[in-house]
């Protein structure tokens, strides 16, 4: 008999969960013994039919975005393209592709713009020359030939004296600018008919800029 009576709610109580934790220990021993899920991760519960719904809607969604963004990345390009073809005709600086940016450069294109230009006129009179040319008449071969040896002399006559009286006024005009390019940017200038030239001209023929 112990020394103080015992409480019958203590004693069941007691029994009650001596009974339930091997049924405890049991399950647990049950539940690691399953197989494990081949798509479940180490160490993880096999994921739940909804989770895996929602990864793949994740997924797509990402997918999404990425189109967005090219197609995006596209329409920029597209709008930067158009407003560079609005700048070349308007003389915009702000959208003007490199190498027309700047005040150098605009000055060499008004310089060119503003002469008359034998280099201009090289590809009509290249293709009269050729036509000539392949007439099956000795004279006119003859005359062809000599009217190509004057031009080629005359634009390259032409092209020294304006590189010559641009890359002066340049030095005038822009003491401390950086003109390294210009002068050959503005012979190239000169090969094009001027109503053909890009950026478009915005000085008249025999006008000062």
């Amino acid at each position: 008999m112990p020394p103080y009576p015992v409480p019958l709610g203590f004693v069941f109580r007691s029994r009650a969960k001596e009974e339930k934790a091997p049924a405890a220990d049991k399950a647990l021993v049950t539940d690691s013994k399953q197989p494990r899920h081949p798509e479940a991760p180490k160490g993880r519960p096999t994921p739940k039919r909804s989770q895996a719904q929602s990864q793949r809607r994740s997924v797509a969604n990402t997918s999404m975005t990425r189109k967005e963004a090219a197609r995006r990345q596209r329409e920029e390009r597209r709008a930067a393209l158009e407003r560079q073809r609005q700048a070349l005709a308007s003389g915009d600086e702000r959208y003007l592709p490199v190498r027309d940016k700047g005040p150098v450069r605009r000055f060499a294109r008004d310089f060119i713009d503003s002469r008359f230009n034998i280099a201009e006129w090289f590809l009509p009179m290249a293709v009269v020359i050729l036509v000539l040319s392949m007439v099956q008449v000795p004279a006119l071969q003859n005359t062809a030939l000599l009217l190509w040896l004057i031009v080629i002399v005359l634009i390259v006559l032409d092209s020294v004296v304006s590189g010559f009286r641009l890359k002066k006024r340049l030095n005038e005009r822009f003491p401390a600018e950086n003109k390294r390019g210009a002068v050959a940017y503005a012979l190239m200038r000169s090969l094009q008919m001027r109503r053909l030239r890009l950026p478009k001209p915005h000085v008249k023929r025999g006008e000062r800029p």
